[in-house]
């Protein structure tokens, strides 16, 4: 009987977008890579991100759930901000919102993305303004025929996600949907005032490219839509923007040069409500019914490498504007009073880094120094009955230039082992949310301040790790951010103060300042280590950070920074229990935290725990049954003056069906 020939095989071309490839001197900075597999398990970029320690929102409450200008994303623990203390980075383009620094995390679906690099530590070199306690550089997945992701999943209370990643060689197409009808968060003395966390939300992004006489251009269109109900009755939120990033690349000789232009339009419209005694009923407090912001920039690099040392070149800029519009001040039925702020900011810089690879020693070091502005500031509010102006604040532009740098050496003491340590120093200039919003949550309202300056963070790190069998790492890091942009308690209601107006019982009055100064030492440490079809990993982020608030903020001298947990632990377990059968978990325990600067708001300590069975249909195919907080734990998120708690999703069940390709 003859034998059949074995099939032929095909070839499958991957595109990627344009980038140049990586220098190799983040090894020695405290680097983490999530990899499809990880990303695979997660609903939401957010939720993969945060099983590693010292990588948080800047509150507990996920994505799925937390109003779109809380969702800014710090590493380390030294001063998480709803503005974020990282850089997002979506193959080389900006991701934070040009009038907040917040990430919408719905436009970033993972089915979207190949893999994430967590660079911990101010990022001087090529990353620039933003990157004050780190990166996250995101990978954008590679173009090939027909489809290379899908997940589609139902979930309980109305829960319902769908997205998928397809296209040709040439052109790749990403696009999600998701909907829930939410969870209330207060749980003890629930009234009418409570409403559920609702969640309804959109993304498309397309990007084409191309090759020509060794050139390689792409051009990704994104757009995004998400409608959240914020828990409490009258207070709702919508966001919504697009943007565009055109990149240009070649390499030559193992380096080469690119060239990136982008811009991001962003619209966001917020309600707020006050909350009556016992929660008994909500009153209108203000209507942020428009905020529209342009956000633009352009970065350029030029590569070079050699047998021994390799080195980078470039510059970038970044351009942001915005207004916020507002009605508020409800009177007898109606908002009484209208305000318009906003303004203008720039920030633009250049750099230069090398880096020395020579046998066990690897070496790196680069520079930059960067121009900022802050200008066209204004502040005005009218009777919305008769017209008449009855504040115009403007503030003097300001402007100023910030040199920052690093340094890092690592060297390998055998073939599984290594030590190393790095120095370092980042910026972070305020973003025009900070200057010019103001913002109310319940009964709480923190006003803006167009007085605000950059927040400047230094540091210095040592690591010691193996790559064997057993993966492992150790790193001990000490931290100083000067001027942090704070949230600032200023008074208590029930009082008027200037400009803000009343504050109600209950509520308290905040401002942002530059408050002193924050100072952190940290340990940060993980292992994994894989037993046939066992693999498991755990990791430890401890951070004591203390402000001292000087004269500009002296009644936080001592307190510890708002929203900073002492530690944070993770651990994870992958077991293949068969041919077809996987099973996973994921478990994160935090320390207690306090809601405020002054420290008088405590959030419990909490312990969370994922889980998920995967049924493997084929070999790039899977069913799967998920349980977000398996053990229906309080994870307790928020709590407002009179002591009233809220918290994160209660134990919820997902099943879906999963693709990778």
């Amino acid at each position: 009987m003859p034998i059949s020939p074995p099939p032929p095989e095909v070839e499958v071309l991957v595109v990627y977008a344009p980038r140049l490839p990586a220098l190799g001197g983040e090894a020695v900075f405290a680097v983490q890579q999530i990899d499809a597999a990880e990303l695979k398990t997660a609903p939401r970029l957010d939720v993969a991100l945060k099983r590693a320690p010292g990588v948080s929102l800047f509150r507990r409450t996920g994505s799925d759930a937390a109003n779109p200008t809380i969702q800014g994303i710090s590493l380390r623990g030294v001063a998480p901000s709803g503005a974020g203390r990282a850089l997002v980075t979506l193959d080389g383009a900006p991701q934070n919102d040009s009038f907040g620094g917040w990430v919408i995390w719905s436009a970033l679906p993972p089915e979207g993305l190949e893999s994430v690099t967590i660079v911990r530590g101010a990022g001087a070199g090529a990353y620039g303004a933003g990157a004050l306690t780190g990166v996250i550089a995101l990978q954008e997945r590679g173009a090939t025929n027909g489809i290379s992701a899908l997940d589609v999943s139902l979930a309980q209370r109305g829960g319902a996600r769908a997205a998928v990643a397809m296209g040709t060689t040439g052109l790749l197409l990403t696009a999600s949907a998701e909907t829930s009808d939410g969870y209330v968060p207060v749980r003890r003395g629930r009234g009418a005032a409570d409403t559920p966390t609702t969640l309804d939300a959109e993304s498309f992004a397309v990007r084409v490219q191309g090759e020509h006489d060794g050139m390689v251009g792409a051009l990704r269109l994104g757009i995004y839509e998400e409608q959240r109900g914020a828990g409490l009755a009258g207070a709702n939120s919508t966001a919504s923007g697009g943007s565009i990033t055109a990149t240009v690349a070649r390499i030559i000789n193992g380096g080469g040069w690119r060239l990136q232009a982008w811009a991001r339009s962003s619209e966001l419209a917020n309600t707020s409500s006050a909350v009556a005694a016992g929660r008994v009923a909500t009153t209108p407090a203000s209507d942020q019914y428009s905020t529209p912001a342009l956000g633009y920039g352009f970065n350029a690099a030029w590569q070079g490498r050699g047998e021994v040392f390799s080195w980078e070149v470039g510059g970038d800029a970044r351009f942001a504007d915005g207004h916020a519009f507002e009605r508020f001040r409800y009177l007898t039925g109606a908002f009484t009073r209208g305000r318009e702020s906003g303004g203008a900011t720039a920030v633009a810089g250049l750099y230069a880094e090398g880096v020395l690879d020579q046998g066990d020693w690897l070496v790196t070091g680069g520079a930059r120094v960067d121009a900022w502005r802050q200008e066209d500031a204004v502040r005005r509010e009218r009777d919305l009955a008769t017209g008449a102006v009855t504040l115009n604040q403007t503030s003097p532009d300001t402007s100023g230039t910030t040199p920052t740098a690093r340094f890092g050496v690592r060297y390998r003491l055998s073939e599984a082992s290594w030590l190393r340590g790095a120095a370092y120093a980042g910026f972070r200039p305020p973003t025009l949310n900070e200057l010019h919003r103001p913002f109310r949550v319940g009964n709480d309202v923190t006003e803006a301040n167009p007085t605000l300056t950059p927040e400047t963070l230094y540091g210095v790190e040592f690591g010691v790790g193996g790559d064997g069998e057993t993966r492992w790492s150790g790193t001990i890091f000490y931290n100083r951010l000067d001027d942090p942009i704070t949230n600032v308690t200023v008074g208590a209601g029930p009082a008027t103060f200037p400009v803000a107006g009343f504050i109600p019982a209950g509520g308290v009055l905040r401002q942002r300042r530059n408050a002193g100064q924050i100072e952190a030492w940290g340990l940060e440490a993980d292992i994994a280590r894989s037993f046939g079809d066992l693999t498991l990993n755990g990791a430890l982020a401890a951070t004591k950070a203390r402000v001292d608030g000087g004269s500009s903020a002296p009644q936080l001298t001592g307190k510890r920074p708002a929203q900073t947990p002492e530690y944070t632990v993770t651990a994870g377990a992958d077991w293949r229990a068969g041919d077809h059968l996987t099973l996973s978990v994921d478990l994160r325990l935090e320390s207690e935290r306090f809601e405020d600067d002054l420290n008088s708001r405590k959030l419990a300590a909490s312990v969370g725990i994922d889980a998920r069975a995967a049924w493997r249909l084929t070999p790039d195919s899977e069913v799967y049954l998920a349980a977000q907080n398996l053990t229906d734990a309080r994870i307790e998120v928020g709590e407002t003056g009179d002591g009233t708690e809220s918290f994160a999703a209660p134990r919820t069940f997902r099943i879906g069906f999963s693709l990778r390709r």
